[in-house]
């Protein structure tokens, strides 16, 4: 099955220069602990609607206790982490993107939390087909949870390359041209902020992340799944949800939660892109604050959180990241391997930055 975004999109886009060395070791180091920190931050309570969570355990600024964890409290690990650190383990292993391998080493080991198009890539794979055949038409948002190690491999060359890398990784799982856009688009943002392009104003975020979205997503239309309000039934792009809907709740100061209400915050990429962008927007100068935001007022919290962390650690490094939840993140990838994440974190600096 081809990757279904039409080439000639990718094309459009100019290639990228090599990343700027200063400070770059730290922001790659704090956009993949971002990841994993946000994750870890929301997995306890994911699924649950904000009043829910709030009633149940007031605001959330910490890891909660994890049986995992012999009650204690610590950061234990979902797909989120799992994905994004396996996929860390390919390029480490194979020096550039291999999806023959990338699809392998995510099928080839338990995820917990597996989201249903992962969960039916992987049993599908399983049989024995080729990665091509295993992949979903889906829409929702488990591989741009795990985009961020793309750039890995081009940081030092840059190039055109890294547009096919990120649209071929996303296409392994979820062969759909929604999440190719977005995840695409992510990737660009992503590598603006790791050389120190960090947007200034909340019309500077999302303009910065809508700017490629535009180019790969005109055309598309997709529907909501609001079941009612303004947005019920509303169908387009989405990148005209963000200009009619996101500009504006930002615009006026209207919190994330509230916002929520009126196009949900669930995995699907029309409600977890919104909430995103809305959070960076709002809160891309408090990286901490936009962790909490995350983790408390929306019902995907640990994806959300987990892709607003990978941003933030991009644009501001390791220095905001309380000691707290650096300290008492296990760094699990797979169930018992603590420190895991922090080690692959080093051998992905020391490959790719130097």
């Amino acid at each position: 099955m081809p990757v279904r975004l039409d080439h000639a999109r990718l094309a459009v886009l100019p290639p990228v220069p090599p990343a700027e060395p200063a400070g770059l070791a730290d922001r790659v180091r704090g956009m993949l602990l971002g990841v994993a920190i946000g994750d870890a931050l929301g997995n306890r309570t994911e699924s649950m609607l904000p009043h829910e969570r709030e009633a149940q355990y007031g605001r959330i600024t910490g890891y909660l206790p994890s049986r995992y964890a012999n009650g204690q409290p610590a950061g234990t690990p979902s797909d989120d982490t799992q994905l994004t650190f396996r996929a860390i383990e390919q390029l480490l292993a194979d020096g550039a993107l291999d999806p023959d391998e990338l699809a392998f080493r995510i099928a080839n080991d338990r995820i917990f939390g597996i989201g249903r198009a992962t969960r039916q890539f992987c049993d599908t794979l399983r049989t024995g087909v080729p990665w091509q055949e295993a992949t979903q038409a889906s829409a929702g948002n488990g591989a741009l949870m795990r985009i961020a190690p793309t750039l890995l491999p081009h940081l030092r060359e840059g190039g055109a390359g890294l547009w096919a890398d990120a649209a071929l990784s996303t296409a392994v799982t979820h062969n759909d041209p929604l999440a190719i856009a977005s995840s695409v688009a992510w990737v660009a943002m992503l590598w603006r902020l790791l050389n120190g392009d960090v947007p200034e104003t909340p019309a500077e975020w999302l303009e910065t992340y809508t700017e490629v979205l535009r180019v790969l997503d005109g055309g598309q239309e997709y529907e909501t799944r609001v079941p009612s309000g303004p947005l019920h039934q509303w169908r387009g792009s989405l990148g005209e949800l963000l200009d009619s809907e996101v500009r504006p709740a930002v615009a006026r100061g209207q919190s994330v939660r509230e916002a929520g209400n009126r196009w949900h915050s669930g995995a699907y990429l029309m409600e977890t892109v919104p909430c995103v962008m809305h959070i960076v927007a709002q809160c891309g100068h408090d990286p901490r604050e936009a962790m909490l935001v995350a983790v408390n007022d929306t019902r995907d919290n640990d994806t959300i959180a987990a892709i607003v962390g990978g941003a933030m650690g991009a644009a501001h490094g390791t220095a905001w990241i309380p000691t707290e939840w650096r300290e008492q993140l296990l760094g699990r990838v797979n169930g018992d391997d603590d420190g895991k994440v922090f080690t692959l974190i080093d051998e992905a600096v020391a490959k790719f930055v130097g």
